[in-house]
């Protein structure tokens, strides 16, 4: 799913967007709404690169995405390839990711880990 694929901003451009309230309420930007140093950058690059080969190594076996294991709200998030490569790209071109919507009834068989994903590829790459 490319980026332009994901939902729009409601209030894009409405100049009586109700989010402008918010803005006075913070004199320092938030560190997501700061734009990504090199380094940061650099690992996003790397991310969508690796994120291509897991997706080549295991869309075939029926590998869905990745599930990533929510820090703030306890719970598993599923992430298709499409929408994780399209938030990571999100990310590289403008500093932070849109909050998106959760695959319906997700089957977590079908989702690996990072490092699931990272060890698959590293044997199978191996063996070659």
């Amino acid at each position: 799913m490319p980026y332009e694929a994901l939902p729009p901003d409601p209030f894009a451009g409405d100049p009586s967007d109700p989010s402008r309230m918010l803005d006075a309420l913070h004199d320092v930007a938030a560190p997501e709404d700061l734009p990504l140093d090199d380094e940061e950058r650099d690992e996003v690059v790397a991310d969508l690169g690796d994120l291509a080969v897991f997706q080549a190594l295991l869309a075939p076996r029926g590998i869905r995405g990745v599930v990533v294991e929510c820090e703030d709200c306890e719970e598993q998030h599923f992430h298709d390839w499409d929408l994780l490569r399209a938030s990571l790209q999100q990310l590289l071109e403008e500093g932070h990711m849109r909050p998106h919507e959760p695959p319906f009834d997700p089957d977590p068989a079908a989702y690996v880990t990072w490092e699931y994903c990272r060890g698959f590829a590293d044997a199978t790459l191996a063996e070659q």
